[in-house]
């Protein structure tokens, strides 16, 4: 099979451990180049990652004719603009999420992509991860029976934040909302991947702890094609934490966290409760990137593409719409 080889836009956090080194561990992957606007930094990242080649431009990496796949690991606001250069090269894309800012950017990314006839995938890695396969598999297989409702409680802690020096993740102009953008849009992927795809949903967002312009409080409900409905309440200035999701049948539950990876998927039945313990992956975004190279080899298909994405920020926007439409 080919060697893939990858070039990154954006060389920041979420690639230190999460994705970066997916792309040197995968079979027939290999990463050739990073970018970073501060070139020091890029350097920086090249040197302690064994990373032959690195810019401070993106459109010299996009341009680079080692480069097979470019993966977008900016913010948000980025993301629409690097996709289409990476298109009009002929070259397919991998991108953070959420997507872009809104689904109307999510769609212009897709149709860039269409055009250029180049594939566009988005970094959904729970769509990889065995532990969220493990559910879905067991929903699939009837273990709960027939679904009837899934229900979400997310809670955090009020974070501390200067605010002269907020983060991109509570500055809406850059990431598109707040962290509920941020981490709902991974829930409410994933349950679309689980049991179907969300095509009607609404909410309610406020910001109770006025530390920012994003909001902090969110509650919603949606209803799945397959008929399954839906609720969730988002909260990040809540005096504890708290990870939840549910997925509920007719003859049982599923419960499980959605960023705690490495707690258990627990199966409750009138037969007891059994539970699941699946260790994460090093590198949480291996496998998605796997199953990338394994689609550009000819083998299977990647989970995640820009069109099952697009779809979580069109469900994010429904929700966001009465907040930032005011």
């Amino acid at each position: 099979m080919k060697t893939i080889r990858w070039g990154i836009i954006g060389c920041g956090n979420v690639t230190e451990v999460k994705s970066g080194p997916g792309f040197q561990k995968a079979t027939n992957s290999e990463l050739v180049a990073v970018m970073r606007r501060n070139g020091a930094l890029a350097a920086d990242y090249a040197r302690r990652h064994d990373v032959p080649k690195w810019y401070d431009d993106g459109q010299a990496l996009i341009d680079d004719p080692d480069v097979d796949v470019v993966y977008i690991a900016t913010p948000p606001d980025a993301h629409l603009a690097y996709t289409r250069m990476a298109a009009q090269a002929g070259k397919p894309v991998y991108v953070e999420k959420p997507m872009a800012l809104n689904f109307a950017e999510c769609q212009a990314m897709i149709d860039a992509c269409a055009a250029a006839n180049v594939p566009l995938w988005v970094a959904y890695y729970r769509r990889g991860m065995t532990k969220f396969n493990k559910a879905k598999e067991l929903v699939a297989q009837g273990a709960i029976g027939d679904v009837r409702c899934v229900n979400v409680t997310f809670l955090q802690t009020v974070r501390p934040y200067d605010p002269n020096n907020l983060p991109w993740r509570v500055r809406p102009e850059i990431s598109g909302g707040g962290l509920f953008v941020d981490l709902a849009s991974h829930i409410l992927d994933y349950l679309a991947y689980m049991v179907g795809p969300i095509v009607t949903a609404q909410g309610d967002a406020s910001n109770q702890g006025g530390l920012y312009a994003a909001e902090d409080m969110v509650t919603g409900s949606w209803v799945h094609e397959s008929g399954v409905h839906g609720t969730g309440l988002w909260c990040f200035n809540s005096y504890t934490r708290l990870d939840q999701t549910e997925i509920i049948g007719s003859r049982g539950k599923l419960t499980f966290a959605a960023f705690q990876n490495d707690e258990p998927v627990q199966l409750t039945t009138e037969e007891g409760v059994t539970e699941f313990t699946i260790p994460e992956p090093a590198h949480v975004q291996q496998q998605l990137i796997q199953s990338i190279v394994d689609e550009l080899n000819g083998v299977g298909q990647c989970a995640s593409t820009g069109v099952s994405a697009a779809r979580a920020s069109w469900v994010m926007d429904q929700m966001l719409k009465g907040y930032y439409q005011k």
